[in-house]
């Protein structure tokens, strides 16, 4: 061991992507994952979070050095050394000095090589370290850096809506509400309360940047919002989160075709990107998590989505001789089971549903000529259902007050947004997609707890 310490070190995944390094003397640094002791040699698999690799350095117990303490699992080190060849093809360190950078003691929880997934969430701070997150969390990044270029490649602005407002965009009053007094019994009233808080009135946290939106492409014509909504839903099952965040691309002069091919531009492209860029990533997934991943990306991408109406949709269902859990009737809001059972039964492949009764989807969906429907698409994908929601929105302005008017909505929250119908209103949409959502896609991971790294659910924050 050496006195002072120089942090300046070269990345593991440097070292095993460029055969350059062979002979060379590089400083490394990590968090041991694994370590044995034979009897002239030892060896640590060191990771540092830059691959999913780990290096392995090779320490000559000759020399006479005292590595005891870098043995322990989950210690951080600094290692100095020589890149050669190893026995497998791969890289390995002989090294010539080692430093602890941050000892673990014998109690570090992640001490088995194969922790359970429900058993790792219990520590959201030391599950990064696993190779399962280490995996997840480089494709959540390769993914979102997927969406902002294709994007930013075809001439869309990147926006950012409020995450606190004073309207809801679903019309569902699932929201959390913002406020800086908390309980009291000063305030006798509702009205009271609201007016003495911070805003002067009632405010929530965002559950979509749909509203604002479209208020942007009416000035700068192909928009798209990315980041955090909030959701307070008693939904404590393994696709829910109360915090979530948000893909919304919103387009002037768009109907609902053009939303069509939108969203399926914008999914094969990703997809794309990922297997391109995340080759390991995307091996581990297919080798621990879902046999077939790989290959089954790669069929979503190779083939033009299909589309059909939700009436025919219905009519496909009610002529299958399924005995679905939840009975199928027009009118029904389709369930997980009926969306796979279109996408992997009779389409085999990624389908559009479109053209949803009025009364199941949202005030702001363009009503149909038919009068009983709107314009709406969802995006069925095999093996998981629904994984983009969107439509082309209504720009007529009596019509679309006369849809908030039926469901009882308070017209004076959406004035900026009813606005937008009288001065200059232009058909237009949109969609919206759940990111990790499709991270649980692309992965094969099943439960939404697992592809970010601080879980907001019912009853459970950290």
């Amino acid at each position: 061991m050496k006195g002072q310490i120089v942090m300046k070190h070269t990345d593991i995944k440097e070292i095993f992507s460029d055969s350059s390094f062979i002979g060379k003397s590089v400083t490394v640094c990590g968090w041991v994952r694994t370590a044995r002791d034979s009897k002239n040699v030892a060896f640590i698999e060191l990771n540092d979070g830059t691959t999913l690799k780990h290096i392995q350095l090779v320490i000559d117990k000759a020399a006479g050095s005292d590595f005891s303490e870098a043995m322990h699992l989950g210690t951080s080190l600094r290692a100095e050394g020589t890149v050669v060849e190893a026995r497998n093809g791969s890289v390995e360190i002989n090294v010539s000095d080692i430093t602890v950078l941050g000892t673990c003691p014998p109690e570090y929880p992640m001490q088995k090589k194969r922790h359970t997934l429900e058993f790792l969430r219990t520590m959201p701070h030391l599950r990064g370290r696993t190779n399962t997150f280490n995996a997840v969390f480089r494709v959540r990044s390769v993914l979102a850096s997927a969406i902002h270029t294709y994007f930013q490649t075809h001439g869309y602005v990147y926006v950012n809506t409020p995450l606190i407002t004073g309207s809801d965009c679903e019309g569902a009053g699932e929201m959390f509400q913002v406020t800086t007094i908390g309980f009291d019994k000063e305030h006798k009233t509702a009205e009271e309360y609201y007016a003495d808080d911070f805003f002067g009135k009632r405010a929530g946290l965002s559950v979509s940047g749909q509203l604002e939106g479209e208020m942007a492409a009416m000035a700068f014509g192909k928009i798209y919002t990315f980041g955090p909504s909030f959701r307070a839903e008693n939904s404590n099952t393994p696709k829910h989160l109360a915090e979530f965040w948000h893909v919304e691309p919103e387009v002037a002069f768009a109907e609902l075709p053009d939303v069509i091919e939108l969203a399926e531009d914008m999914l094969k492209f990703v997809i794309r990107t990922l297997l391109d860029t995340c080759p390991d990533e995307m091996k581990f997934f297919d080798e621990h998590f879902e046999k077939g991943l790989i290959a089954r990306l790669e069929e979503l991408i190779s083939h033009e989505f299909g589309t059909v109406t939700y009436t025919e949709a219905i009519k496909l269902l009610k002529e299958s001789g399924e005995n679905f859990v939840y009975p199928v009737e027009w009118g029904c809001d389709l369930q997980t089971e009926h969306e796979r059972y279109i996408s992997e039964k009779v389409f085999k492949k990624a389908v559009f549903v479109t053209d949803y009764p009025k009364e199941i989807k949202s005030f702001y969906m363009k009503q149909n000529p038919d009068g009983k429907t709107v314009a709406a698409v969802d995006l069925l994908v095999p093996g998981v259902g629904e994984i983009i929601g969107g439509s082309e929105r209504e720009a007529d302005y009596d019509k679309l007050i006369a849809t908030m008017n039926e469901r009882g909505m308070n017209l004076d929250l959406y004035t900026d947004y009813t606005d937008l119908r009288k001065f200059g209103s232009v058909p237009h949409g949109g969609f919206g997609l759940g990111f990790e959502r499709l991270i649980m896609y692309v992965t094969g991971m099943q439960n939404i707890r697992d592809v970010t790294l601080f879980p907001r659910t019912v009853g459970n924050i950290r």
